[in-house]
């Protein structure tokens, strides 16, 4: 049985150490830009969605072999927003028609 400390050890190298603070200083200007020119507050609201999406993407390689239930979860995870915008637009669809 792992103790607590092993557990903390295992969780903290999920994802790499950088990338929520690049990805941070990345999406700090896209926002500022999508908050001065209003045209553009699509690209900082896809931006923003991508991120998580791209750090399960993350988790997803690097775990696989070490932590077979963190990789499934994130795999859940993106399939399940797959899934969301998938019916979205099919629901969109349906009230268009």
């Amino acid at each position: 049985m792992t103790g607590p400390d092993e557990r903390a050890q295992a969780q903290a190298h999920v994802l790499p150490d950088g990338l929520y603070p690049g990805a941070f200083w990345v999406a700090l200007p896209v926002l500022a830009l999508s908050l001065i020119v209003p045209a553009w507050a699509g690209l900082g609201l896809w931006f923003m969605m991508l991120l998580p999406a791209l750090a399960a993407l993350v988790v997803i390689v690097r775990n696989w072999r070490r932590d077979r239930r963190v990789s499934l979860a994130a795999l859940t995870a993106l399939l399940g927003l797959g899934l969301v915008y998938v019916v979205k637009g099919w629901l969109a669809g349906i009230a268009g028609s």
